[in-house]
């Protein structure tokens, strides 16, 4: 069973629990956004910008159209169980976040490390998107890269 399969809590209602944690725990910026594929949840705090992105179920998902059985979901059926899925999105972030930020206040854990993967680099990309290739093909070749690009513009 997935974490808050069945909440009643909105989307907006988390995203604005999402904020008010944010800013209890000392974020000076944030912004959200979405699209029909994802959602991206920003902020800043303890000098670095920080980026979540948040995939989206796709509202023609076989899962959201069909019945367990393979029936055909009406389309207001269809839309009650996308809509699910999608406040059950927004809680597991609203969660993440919250644990992220109480181990760092608990010294449980630095921000950085919390949150190094989700961290905005200064061409735009979150430390994930720039190491997960790095990564993966460390693994392939079975050696490290010989150097980190250079970020800088110069």
């Amino acid at each position: 069973m997935a974490y808050a399969e069945s909440t009643s809590v909105s989307t907006d209602k988390s995203r604005a629990e999402i904020e008010r944690t944010l800013q209890k725990y000392g974020a000076d910026q944030f912004m959200y956004g979405w699209d029909q594929e994802k959602a991206v949840v920003g902020f800043r705090m303890a000098g670095r910008q920080i980026k979540f992105l948040l995939p989206m179920p796709r509202k023609t998902a076989s899962l959201f159209t069909e019945t367990p059985t393979g029936k055909a979901r009406t389309e207001s059926a269809a839309h009650k169980a996308w809509e699910q899925a999608c406040r059950q999105k927004w809680r597991a972030l609203a969660l993440v976040i919250k644990a992220k930020l109480e181990a760092v206040e608990a010294g449980i854990a630095i921000f950085e490390d919390e949150f190094m993967a989700n961290i905005v680099l200064p061409n735009g990309a979150t430390v994930s998107q720039f190491m997960l290739p790095q990564i993966t093909e460390a693994y392939q070749k079975g050696s490290m890269p010989k150097m980190l690009p250079d970020l800088s513009d110069d």
